[in-house]
């Protein structure tokens, strides 16, 4: 098992290639190689599954493995092949309604919370849409001219990194759907947390104007620009994660049972939901234990917390004392090197609505969906998890999610700041 900082050296290796290459080399087979590896990626995740772990639906905010590798593969259909293969013929003209997702501009679409019903097409069917969609792909690449090549590389391109988000969805909602199994089974027997490097402490950052946001000429999703400045006041941030050792003192001190530490609509959660503990956490004779990847295992202290919500993130702050940064600070922290395990371990809430960069513009048409109408009533987290693909880890990525939402790896740091005179 890869550390995390050796997880991010591979990561940021692989995007280099994915953003450099392309001038250095042929373009035709760097697009190639980099789309089959993508594609191979995805199935070996799913090589684990059976037919029947594949078709599950453990909740409505997840979907089952089937449908993320056929969704993946009617994303390069819908907005790859169609467009610019004039004479492309479907694997399945029935798969659109299916496998579309929430791209209203691209056509009527199954329910979300209805995916898990989708018992046909079967697992089978589905690879043989992804290899009669990989062989239309890879021809296209191979047959297209320069000019054509500018048109549908861009496209390939946001479709990989598309897949790559699946990728890791794909991984946490198996594990959601595992962890309902009274039996506990193991997605993988060899998973572990890479371990951290952090060496506790904190770090002042900068006051003053920061750059946020993409500024190079790589990918980027267009709700990483635009590129601008900020103001950030004085404050200090810690370079460790909270870990599960923490997280252990704040329920042995009632942090759970405390409603002066949430915020309302996190304190109704906590009743309604009957939180006592972190996401996959159970108590067995008397000891806490977490549901993982790799089965039920003793909670170990010394791993940074994860699978807790952003009311938990917030409401442990306010027991410490201490706030959750803002993205800007975050991104500031990372970029200067003032914080350890960025990427690679959890990823990391922030106080920060999900809200647009001063001067975004939606891009035109279906593809324009893929960020900007999600700019409400979600908050940002940063950094990468355990469970991000290589090659997927950027500063100024922004993931995003609903504050009660706790079954992705998401954990947290602190700030802390003067106090007022």
């Amino acid at each position: 098992m890869r550390t995390a900082a050796q997880a991010l050296h591979a990561s940021r290796n692989i995007l280099a290639r994915l953003q450099e290459a392309p001038g250095k080399t042929d373009r035709r087979e760097f697009w190639q190689e980099a789309f089959r590896a993508v594609r191979a990626e995805t199935e070996r995740r799913a090589a684990a599954l059976s037919a029947e772990d594949q078709v599950v639906q453990s909740m409505p905010d997840a979907s089952p493995t089937k449908w993320h590798r056929a969704h993946v593969t009617w994303f390069f259909e819908q907005f790859l092949l169609r467009p610019h293969v004039p004479d492309y013929r479907s694997y399945d003209d029935r798969f659109a309604f299916l496998f579309n997702s929430y791209y209203v501009a691209a056509g009527p679409r199954h329910a979300r919370p209805k995916r898990g019903l989708i018992t046909r097409p079967g697992v089978h069917d589905v690879a043989a849409y992804r290899a009669h969609v990989d062989a239309a792909v890879l021809d296209l690449i191979a047959s297209a001219d320069a000019g054509a090549l500018d048109e549908i590389c861009p496209i390939v391109e946001i479709g990989l990194h598309h897949e790559q988000q699946h990728q890791e969805l794909l991984v946490t909602d198996i594990l959601h759907a595992f962890s309902e199994n009274p039996l506990a089974p193991a997605y993988d027997p060899q998973w572990a947390m890479p371990a951290r490097s952090a060496h506790g402490g904190d770090s002042e950052l900068p006051e003053g104007l920061q750059p946020v946001g993409y500024g190079g000429a790589g990918f980027h999703y267009d709700n990483e620009r635009p590129r601008h400045r900020v103001l950030l006041q004085p404050v200090r941030i810690d370079r460790a994660l909270v870990s599960n050792g923490a997280w252990l003192e704040f329920i042995r001190d009632g942090g759970y049972e405390r409603p002066d530490l949430w915020l309302s609509d996190g304190w109704a959660q906590v009743q309604n939901e009957a939180w006592r503990a972190p996401g996959y956490w159970r108590e067995v004779d008397g000891a806490w234990h977490q549901f993982t990847p790799a089965g039920l295992k003793p909670v170990d202290p010394t791993a940074p917390v994860c699978h807790v919500s952003y009311y938990e993130a917030d409401a442990f702050a306010r027991w410490r004392g201490a706030h959750l940064p803002t993205e800007e600070e975050w991104e500031t922290a990372a970029r200067l090197g003032l914080i350890d395990d960025a990427f690679g371990l959890v990823w990391q809430w922030t106080r920060s609505a999900y809200l647009p960069y001063p001067g975004y513009r939606a891009a035109p048409g279906a593809l324009g969906e893929y960020n900007g109408k999600f700019m409400v009533s979600q908050m940002v987290l940063r950094g990468s998890s355990c469970a991000t693909p290589e090659g997927h880890a950027r500063l100024s990525y922004r993931n995003f999610f609903y504050p009660p939402s706790r079954w992705q790896f998401s954990g947290l740091r602190l700030v802390r700041y003067p106090q007022a005179r």
